[in-house]
């Protein structure tokens, strides 16, 4: 059932509970459908010979420092001997799971895939630092077989490039780049791939080379409801992607917008402001969550009062935010002020919440972009413009 559907399939059960006065049936209804798409697996492995890049990969697609506590362990031998898992830090429904390289174990391709139980991956990520073996294609022959799909990494190109531009006279970067995707390709097709998906990336470096062309490539492979879990989940690597994350945020807000509706439906004064700050708390906790940006930072930078340490994102400062908006607050006033008016006071109000609650997260969603495309582009060193 696609997303319309679903949402008008939602409205009809918030129909039924205004009739039948249920409005704690319609907020669950609501919350079912928002969180149903938010909870979807995805299970992504990562495999290759010894020292090639794995774990730091694992880090890099989550958004981890190699250094810290929840990094999968890095080092020059290697430290992956069993199939581990590792959940990312924001959406533990995403999972990277690292595995030991074919040439690490001593099962053969085939009985690889069922040593490391092939069935519960949704797509293989193969790592090279070199050029592809005959055991990556052997491999990837297995996983074609099983009507699983796969792609080919190539890691450290940072180094590579370091290399090259020392020995060679007349470096040319986009030249070099294309050398050795060639070389991979032509590599993995004596071996029999025919049509090689080759990516070249730095795991330190994923603003730079093909981190986001393989980022495109997955998202455009993924089956649909897979697609909007897989780009929530990914680092803010280009403004594309972050824009790509407001699309996925923006479509949700006309969902809060009918849950505060709901809540304005309920004829007890300060119950919708309680209903719409929750919703609005949730959000702006989701767009931290999605775009890796200090909200309480960036909150009170909006209203121009400096940080206290240790202080948390709360009801209470995004209210004081809204509260600088004259459109926000007539909104909020008025919708008030009708909620009492007989017979037509209650769907007034409820438009009126509607309207102010789609018009504040729209806001915080576009302050949220802007500070992410802002770090995005100092990152890779076009300055702090956007």
């Amino acid at each position: 059932m696609g997303d319309q559907a679903e949402l008008d399939q939602c409205k009809e059960h918030i129909k039924k509970a205004l009739e039948n006065g249920i409005v704690a049936l319609i907020a669950e209804k609501m919350r079912e459908f928002l969180e149903k798409h938010e909870q979807v697996p995805l299970n992504i492995a990562v495999t290759g010979e010894s020292g090639s890049g794995k774990s730091s990969f694992v880090n890099a697609f989550r958004g981890v420092d190699n250094k810290d506590e929840n990094a999968a362990a890095t080092g020059c031998v290697e430290t992956t001997t069993e199939v581990k898992s590792y959940n990312h830090p924001k959406y533990p429904n995403v999972t990277l799971w690292d595995l030991p390289g074919i040439g690490t174990t001593k099962f053969t391709a085939d009985k690889y895939l069922e040593h490391i139980e092939f069935k519960k991956f949704d797509f293989f990520i193969i790592i090279s630092d070199t050029r592809f073996r005959e055991n990556d294609a052997k491999l990837a022959q297995e996983i074609q077989n099983m009507e699983k799909k796969f792609y080919f990494v190539r890691t450290k190109i940072d180094h590579n490039m370091q290399d090259e531009e020392r020995s060679q006279r007349d470096f040319n970067e986009e030249n070099t780049l294309d050398r050795i995707r060639k070389n991979c390709t032509e590599g993995l097709e004596k071996l029999h791939i025919p049509s090689p998906k080759v990516f070249l990336i730095s795991n330190f470096e994923p603003h730079q080379y093909d981190f986001e062309r393989l980022c495109h490539t997955l998202e455009e492979e993924l089956p649909q409801h897979q697609q909007h879990v897989l780009l929530l989940a990914l680092p803010n690597i280009s403004q594309e992607i972050c824009n790509k994350k407001r699309k996925i945020l923006k479509a949700k807000i006309k969902y809060c917008a009918l849950m505060s509706a709901v809540g304005a439906a309920v004829p007890v004064p300060g119950t919708s402001v309680a209903v719409d700050g929750g919703i609005t708390l949730k959000f702006v906790r989701k767009c931290q969550d999605v775009f890796h940006v200090d909200g309480v930072k960036l909150l009170h930078s909006l209203i121009k009062e400096p940080v206290e340490s240790g202080k948390k994102m709360t009801v209470d400062l995004i209210l004081r935010v809204l509260s600088s908006s004259v459109v926000f607050t007539s909104l909020i006033v008025a919708e008030e002020g009708t909620r009492f008016i007989p017979i037509f006071g209650i769907p007034i109000a409820m438009a009126l919440s509607s309207i102010a609650t789609y018009t504040a997260l729209t806001f915080f969603l576009d302050k949220f972009t802007e500070a992410a495309q802002k770090a995005n582009m100092k990152a890779v060193g076009l300055g702090t413009q956007v």
